[in-house]
């Protein structure tokens, strides 16, 4: 039997509440989670498969764990490295940010940062980002490295996108992009990025 809901349940939640569960499908479209399919089995009494799918125009992104296994994964950690990687809309919901790292072989940036990085360009179920420097949160260093206009996204960062842009006065839009996070050393830091596909 298959069971769609909102994709606003909680997973674990309801884990506990319904018996038999097999899979549970996380799909988004276009980076936006639609809906939560919930394949019950009868009798069933095993490890949980979750599956995300991130429905695009021209492909899909897909990644699957055991919802079991999440919490015994173990991420690594470490200082953004050449590349950056923001998991995509249906990986978030699905709650696998340590499981993204050890199946994915890559790092995390802070433990509530879900942003990953590696030495080296991957297959990611997400945004793939070229790491061109790395700065700390200042307004005076920010400003020495005149960027106008950039694409803001913040993980794990006390300020707004909107508190940013009106602190460094940077309007919105470009090639260039600006992570707002905090590293494995839990210093706010500005990781300036291009993209990588």
């Amino acid at each position: 039997m298959m069971i769609k809901t909102s994709p606003l349940l909680d997973l674990s939640a309801t884990l506990s509440d319904l018996n038999y569960v097999k899979e549970i499908h996380v799909v988004a479209v276009n980076n936006e989670v639609k809906e939560l399919l919930w394949l019950l089995q009868r009798n069933f009494n095993g490890d949980v498969l979750i599956k995300t799918v991130n429905l695009q125009k021209d492909a899909s992104q897909n990644f699957n764990f055991s919802f079991n296994d999440e919490p015994e994964a173990i991420a690594t950690y470490n200082e953004p490295l050449t590349y950056l990687y923001e998991p995509n809309a249906a990986v978030l919901k699905s709650g696998s940010f340590n499981s993204v790292s050890t199946l994915l072989n890559v790092d995390k940036l802070h433990k509530h940062s879900h942003l990953y990085t590696s030495q080296t360009l991957i297959d990611f179920p997400g945004r793939r980002f070229i790491i061109e420097k790395i700065l700390p949160f200042n307004k005076k260093t920010f400003s020495k490295e005149k960027i106008s206009k950039a694409n803001i996204t913040t993980r794990n960062f006390p300020l707004s996108v909107n508190d940013i842009r009106k602190k460094l006065k940077v309007k919105d839009g470009g090639n260039t992009y600006l992570f707002f996070s905090t590293d494995c050393n839990d210093s706010k830091i500005i990781i300036v990025c291009s993209k990588a596909d």
